[in-house]
């Protein structure tokens, strides 16, 4: 065996505080993911007036600069060797260089308009570098606490409902309040002053939300995986990263990832849009609805680990995500046949809020499952490669989550100026033919990436009987070493 074969996590469930502590920190990502999907393309194109794909293009070529450093992030987290353990020292120093990157992101100094998009461009790359530093370290503790293959659900369950109740919490702040109406401006949304308050506030959120929960958990470090070994050439490492990567059942998860949250950052990206300008929300709209967001990750949290025993991880991950298709489709083919309750209407909103906790519903739990497929993952790996890689795996699903954000606020912008919609439109205003043909744009597109993501779920290679024989198996031979030692 490899000598940087760590010791098997315990079979074990998780003591409560454990498990707040390790999913508080998922609010950092939340609050950072919901902010940049829902509002940052709106505030560079509807409140400071630039092309919307010129933004959102500045926002993916980030990305670029995301391709080495997640995975340089999680090989690197994977070797890491201190009194602290391989992750935490990642944690705790991310927390700094998150807040002031996303202070400067928000509050950019008076430029041109191509200054602009370079520092759009640079902000972005300066945030999602310091959220990969805590992110990827803080997923990959998700193998690393229990090898059981019930309680790792049990586990992303935990930090998926941190993650949508952050974001969506810092939603409701910024409809309600930061961003909410003032005299003489019914839309707080498209002033620019409420910018600099609303990125003060989630950027505090932010690093409390991960120094709280690298403390909680530092008491997890003795009993979590060390690096061990020899030192190796760059050569070398990068070697063994790409023989880790081939591994069949990750580049499966890795393309249901790519397929959904593509889908997603689209939706998120579009959501201001749409309820700006097809349902023509009110502040106290975007306010009820987030609540709705809220229900779903709620209810997701209930629903994926009794989806997980009933039908085992692919099939429940499959049907979910199915299931997320039909209810975010559903409520613009009835409006386009004139079924849907018009906007303004007594019971439009009470029909989106139960369309959208349902949906939200299927769609977190789905992605629950991948990511408890995902720790799976490590031990198959192991019995392969003679290696623990649990940074190198989430690392990967962490780029796509990002890669796919950005490239859904690219496609947007894309399908923004492919339906001629206006920039700082205001509600009402825009042609109806443009809002059709964007909500028939957007159903199509969500609609094929997402039956891909199911179908790539559906052919995941195996389930509960096979990862308890490969802990098993490993158990036994690191008993069979130490007896020997």
């Amino acid at each position: 065996m490899d000598t940087n074969q760590a010791t098997v996590p315990p079979t074990r469930r998780i003591r409560a505080p454990i498990m707040l502590a390790y999913g508080f920190g998922t609010v950092a990502y939340g609050v950072k993911d919901f902010c940049f999907s829902t509002f940052l393309l709106f505030f560079f194109n509807q409140v400071l007036g630039l092309p919307a794909a010129q933004v959102g293009f500045a926002i993916m070529c980030a990305l670029l600069l995301d391709a080495v450093a997640d995975p340089a992030i999680g090989f690197l987290s994977d070797r890491t060797r201190s009194r602290w353990g391989r992750r935490h020292p990642w944690m705790y120093a991310s927390a700094i260089p998150i807040a002031v990157g996303w202070l400067l992101l928000w509050n950019p100094p008076a430029l041109s308009d191509s200054g602009m998009l370079l520092w759009v461009f640079a902000m972005s790359v300066l945030v999602r570098t310091a959220v990969s530093a805590y992110e990827v370290p803080s997923q990959a503790l998700t193998p690393e606490l229990s090898a059981d293959y019930e309680e790792r659900t049990r586990i992303m369950s935990y930090r998926f409902l941190f993650g949508w109740v952050g974001g969506l919490g810092m939603m409701i702040l910024a409809y309600a309040w930061l961003l909410g109406p003032s005299p003489g401006h019914p839309n707080g949304q498209l002033v620019r002053e409420n910018y600099p308050a609303f990125s003060m506030v989630s950027a505090g959120l932010m690093a409390f939300a991960i120094l709280v929960s690298a403390w909680g958990t530092h008491g997890e470090i003795k009993r979590l995986p060390r690096a061990e070994g020899t030192r190796q050439s760059l050569g070398a490492h990068f070697g063994e990263l790409g023989r880790t990567v081939k591994n069949r059942a990750f580049l499966i998860l890795m393309a249901a990832g790519l397929c959904y949250y593509c889908a997603q950052g689209v939706s998120f990206a579009l959501s201001s849009y749409i309820y700006a300008h097809v349902w023509r929300f009110q502040n106290q709209d975007f306010t009820i609805i987030a609540l709705s967001l809220l229900v779903g990750a709620y209810f997701a949290f209930l629903v994926a680990p009794r989806a997980s025993r009933r039908l085992g991880k692919p099939r429940a991950a499959m049907w979910l995500m199915m299931g997320a298709v039909f209810w975010v489709v559903l409520p613009y083919v009835l409006r386009l046949a004139g079924l849907f309750p018009a906007p303004g209407t007594p019971w439009m909103l009470p029909s989106l809020f139960a369309i959208y906790v349902l949906n939200v519903t299927c769609s977190i739990s789905a992605t629950i499952l991948g990511g408890s497929m995902m720790a799976d993952v490590v031990e198959q790996s192991e019995i392969e490669t003679g290696r623990r890689n649990e940074g190198v795996f989430f690392a990967g699903a962490f780029f796509v989550q990002k890669c796919c954000s950005g490239l859904g606020i690219w496609a947007t912008g894309m399908l923004l100026d492919l339906v001629s919609f206006p920039a700082a439109a205001k509600p009402g205003e825009v042609p109806v033919v443009a809002v059709d043909r964007l909500t028939i744009l957007f159903s199509v597109l969500y609609a094929v990436l997402a039956f891909a993501a199911a179908g790539f779920y559906r052919v995941f290679p195996f389930g509960k009987a096979e990862h308890e024989a490969r802990v098993a198996l490993l158990a036994a031979g690191k008993t069979e070493m130490s007896a020997e030692g």
